[in-house]
């Protein structure tokens, strides 16, 4: 079921990389509202908020669209948060792709990784747990964090640990849903609590 899933992620994605049609210029332009979270090139400053700069243009362009369909269906469907669906609401299709496609464009700003779970970090990230069923990092999101934009994996490397922490946090808990075949759940319903705080800490430095 999980490689029929996969096939249809790789599908969506060469789809939706194709026929991208967004404008990075007209998406500075409409960015305006987006700079106060997420800062004038995407690199927030906030550790809650993420850096969306350099982000995979088709993957910023569907989570959008989820927040937009969440706010349409008081969040029994897309991806649910009370500030992003408000915004999104308003956004049309092609607000969504020019603003991804802008995002896109810029740099990502890297952060550092502590010493203390360089060794633990990479481990984890790159071979998983095979004891207690933990998928390797590497297998989707690549061995320098870059992900695989026509598969819809996103890019990690240089993500603030604190967003990165919440984000498994919610799939593990079920509250976030929106990710390929249930695969993000199935991972993080593993994790213990510092097996996420080493997770986010090592990809916030990796690159």
């Amino acid at each position: 079921m999980k490689k029929l899933g996969l096939l249809i992620c790789l599908s969506l994605g060469f789809v939706a990389n194709g026929f991208a049609k967004g404008d990075p210029e007209a998406g500075k332009a409409k960015s305006m509202v987006c700079a106060a979270c997420h800062g004038n090139d995407g690199n927030s400053l906030i550790s809650l908020n993420p850096k969306i700069a350099g982000q995979h243009e088709n993957y910023l362009f569907k989570q959008l669209a989820e927040f937009k369909l969440a706010s349409e269906t008081a969040g029994k469907e897309g991806r649910n948060n009370a500030v992003m669906n408000g915004i999104a609401a308003a956004l049309s299709e092609q607000d969504m792709h020019d603003l991804a496609a802008y995002y896109a464009s810029q740099d990502t700003k890297l952060g550092e990784t502590p010493e203390d779970v360089v060794e633990v970090g990479q481990a984890l990230y790159r071979g998983g747990d095979e004891e207690r069923g933990i998928t390797a990092c590497i297998a989707c999101h690549s061995p320098d964090g870059k992900g695989m934009a026509q598969a819809g994996f996103p890019k990690l490397s240089g993500q603030h640990a604190d967003y990165t922490a919440s984000q498994l946090k919610l799939f593990r808990e079920g509250k976030r849903a929106n990710d390929h075949n249930g695969m993000m759940r199935d991972i993080a319903m593993k994790l213990s609590d510092e097996d996420i705080d080493i997770l986010s800490k090592y990809v916030a430095g990796l690159h």
